[in-house]
């Protein structure tokens, strides 16, 4: 049995990503109230990263939605830290995944979901709500793509082979020069960049919508939380792609992430060592 198809008999899957998906417009409805809002406050946290009222009262709502559907189940949001469950699934979320876009007044910030059971993702939900623009996926059941009211379609990722074709994306490329290991750093920043097509900060959530969609082939985080990573590892694999930490390791919580169309994730890999 593959990793797919054990994680996918589990019954759950669905009726949470239901759930999710209506948490996730619910919560839509909070953060676009605040979006472009001049009088929006922003306060800084102890890690120097923008939060607002948003942020906490999406993060709340998406706390109070799923657990009220799923007693039994754990929770750790961004903001307000985790909840213990007993039922061995375990929510994580980011309510908005690019509050420095959201605070501008640009459109690319997403708000994440995701669920695990077992220390496997079992399904994620990145939803961009500023572009009404959703892709989910459960594992075994593949990654579904909605623009607006339009039916979902089958996200797939690209098929480019060639690194020199390709499109990468980041959430900030100064972020490589604020890792302490000897992995990545400006010199692998500099020969991504040069060995790519085409090189964007369509980054946050964003960027990996773009690779599970087919209009990028790579995704590259040099720094990440497992708030950030935890929905998209379903999504990026349920559609056909690869989503690894930078050392090619399966794994949400390894401080960083790259996610690909597959076919180039080795090269990538390569270089950053």
């Amino acid at each position: 049995m593959t990793r797919s198809e054990d994680v996918a008999a589990d019954s759950g899957a669905p009726a949470r990503l239901a759930a999710a998906l209506e948490a996730v417009r619910a919560a839509a409805t909070i953060t676009l109230r605040w979006f472009r809002d001049p009088h929006l406050e922003v306060d800084t946290k102890s890690d120097r990263s923008p939060v607002t009222a948003a942020d906490r009262a999406a993060e709340m709502l998406l706390r109070e939605r799923l657990l009220a559907a799923f007693p039994g189940d754990g929770f750790l949001g961004e903001e307000f830290g985790a909840v213990a469950g007993t039922s061995g699934y375990e929510w994580i979320v980011d309510p908005i995944d690019g509050t420095k876009s959201f605070i501008r007044g640009v459109p690319l910030w997403a708000t994440l979901v995701g669920c695990r059971h077992a220390k496997r993702g079992i399904l994620g939900v990145i939803a961009i709500p500023a572009l009404d623009e959703t892709v989910h996926a459960t594992v075994g059941g593949g990654a579904w793509h909605r623009i607006g009211a339009a039916t979902p379609i089958r996200a797939t990722v690209s098929r480019r082979a060639d690194l020199a074709t390709s499109l990468i994306c980041t959430s900030d490329f100064t972020s490589f020069t604020r890792r302490s290991d000897r992995i990545g750093g400006a010199a692998a920043r500099a020969a991504l960049e040069q060995a790519c097509q085409v090189a964007r900060t369509w980054g946050d959530g964003y960027g990996y919508l773009l690779v599970a969609t087919g209009r990028a082939e790579v995704m590259i985080d040099p720094l990440m939380n497992p708030w950030d990573a935890a929905a998209v590892e379903p999504v990026i694999t349920e559609a056909g792609g690869r989503f690894t930490d930078w050392c090619g390791r399966l794994r949400i919580d390894g401080g960083d992430g790259l996610a690909t169309n597959g076919i180039v994730h080795d090269p990538v890999l390569g270089l950053l060592g």
